[in-house]
């Protein structure tokens, strides 16, 4: 879906949010799950590019 506005709209951020809410209500959850996992991918491969990525590390404790 696309969304077009035309530029003499009072409020474009609000029917832009609308048309947003609009379109996730017409997904199944099913579908809400796999693009929320998809998204989640898309940053932690951008995190990992930009050199964001925490080390792993091995922590002995004594008790």
């Amino acid at each position: 879906m696309i969304l077009k506005i035309d530029n003499t709209e009072t409020d474009p951020e609000e029917r832009e949010i609308s048309f947003e809410l609009d379109y996730l209500l017409s997904l199944t959850t099913k579908e809400r799950f796999e693009m929320m996992i998809q998204k989640s991918n898309e940053i932690k491969k951008s995190l990992i590019r930009n050199g964001h990525r925490k080390p792993f590390e091995i922590i002995k404790r004594e008790f």
